[in-house]
């Protein structure tokens, strides 16, 4: 198999870390052929704390979907998160040459491109700059201007923001890994990829991605990303509540809320009981159920209080017509879409990432805890394509340029009959 044909997201995150390889098929559909998956130890809130450790974890994932996959692997597309992630709004206008000559690709680029330079808060940078509207000559709500005439070609833009250390620590711990970023993007984006659809894009929706150390919000409206955020709550604080609610060790408190945790507390009988074994001898420990779920429910209604107040915060709450969207490894817990209905009133489903793959044999994939990584993986054939794209258009208009500023047949014929008729005189 050709390298080339094939895209690899690498998902780092605070509880695993996920290596998804995924080729295109003859249908013109993904096909994920390697997951390689371990336990994350040297990261915390989607920010690395310890560069050997996660170096060490990336390279037992890579290895193992390396494997599986029957291929090597030198790139990733990466996914960033963590509560030092910023986003905002803004403009950006180009003032072109000439009213004659079509809006190109090299336009658009060009105002991107400018955009990376907007100045931002001090210890940050800009990661990714997102078009969401154009406005050419003050023709509003175009959403692809390439081919139009205008002088004036102007965008509104979503712009992401992170902390340099941050940004930096994480493409050190690729690069030692011994591979290249391909590209660096916004973990919510990439789930929002994976598991909505683009009706529910149009319409309006919320993605919420419960991950280990954050909640991530991606909201969606007429098809244009509106609005991003890092709550700085995940499954984690949940397990820690558990250990020290229950008086168990972390490791019994994660298996706990896995096997046994709803996030209703009224859905589990008092007379349900789970035994834990006792340390070095000591008796037994018996945890109701019923206790089980009212730590959960309390830590998850506080979490999705959080999640609602930033929707209603984004001035979009009233236009998300598909609701709310939760994915995750977070979403995998009992009843979390019954108390997010009761929490937020709107509607909510559970996000799985095969929106958009082949059918797969392989059960593991479709869990919402692999949405960011298979997101990584489509969002990279979706930037494969468009540089490809745009690199076709270059030389499309490289040559229309160039056939344009020949001389024409019908010009070179006149030149040649008055050259003649001075000749004669």
């Amino acid at each position: 198999m050709e390298e080339s044909k094939i895209v690899v997201g690498l998902d780092v995150g605070t509880t695993k870390i996920a290596a998804i390889v995924g080729c295109r098929n003859e249908n013109n559909k993904i096909d994920i052929i390697g997951v390689g998956k371990v336990k994350s130890v040297g990261v915390m809130r989607g920010v690395v704390v310890n560069i050997d450790k996660t170096v060490e974890s990336i390279k037992q994932a890579i290895k193992e979907a390396e494997e599986i996959a029957g291929v090597e692997i030198d790139s990733v597309n990466v996914g960033i998160a963590g509560q030092h992630i910023k986003s905002f709004q803004n403009d950006g206008s180009l003032m072109r040459e000439s009213f004659n000559e079509e809006i190109s690709i090299n336009d658009v680029e060009k105002l991107i491109d400018s955009m990376y330079n907007v100045a931002v808060e001090a210890g940050y940078k800009i990661i990714d700059v997102i078009p969401q509207e154009y406005n050419v000559d003050n023709e509003t709500g175009i959403k692809e201007p390439v081919g139009m005439f205008g002088r004036n070609l102007k965008a509104s833009f979503h712009t992401i923001t992170g902390q340099i250390s941050a940004i930096k620590n994480l493409h050190r711990c690729v690069e030692r890994s011994g591979l290249k970023v391909n590209n660096l993007m916004l973990e919510p984006i990439a789930s929002a990829e994976a598991v909505l659809s683009e009706e529910e894009k149009e319409a309006g929706v919320a993605l919420v991605d419960i991950g280990g150390g954050t909640t991530d919000i991606a909201i969606f409206q007429d098809g244009i990303i509106r609005h991003t955020s890092v709550i700085p709550f995940g499954g984690n604080v949940i397990t820690e509540d558990i250990r020290q609610g229950c008086t168990i060790l972390k490791e019994q408190a994660e298996i706990l809320k896995i096997r046994y945790g709803s996030a209703i507390a009224s859905e589990n009988k008092e007379t349900e009981i789970v035994t834990i074994p006792g340390l070095k001898g000591r008796e037994p420990k018996e945890i109701s159920l019923r206790n089980l779920a009212n730590i959960i429910q309390a830590r998850m209604e506080e979490i999705l209080k959080f999640v609602y107040l930033d929707i209603k915060n984004s001035g979009f709450s009233k236009k998300l017509i598909a609701g709310i969207v939760l994915t995750g490894g977070g979403a995998q817990m009992k009843h979390i879409q019954q108390l997010t209905e009761l929490i937020t009133s709107m509607e909510t489903r559970i996000g799985y990432p095969t929106e958009h793959l082949a059918l797969t044999e392989n059960k593991d994939i479709t869990s919402p805890m692999y949405s960011t990584g298979v997101g990584l993986v489509l969002k990279g054939f979706e930037e494969m394509e468009k540089k490809e794209t745009n690199k076709e258009k270059s030389k499309e208009e490289t040559k229309t340029d160039k056939e344009s500023n020949k001389p024409k047949k019908t010009d070179k014929l006149k030149k040649w009959f008055d050259d003649l008729i001075k000749d004669i005189n």
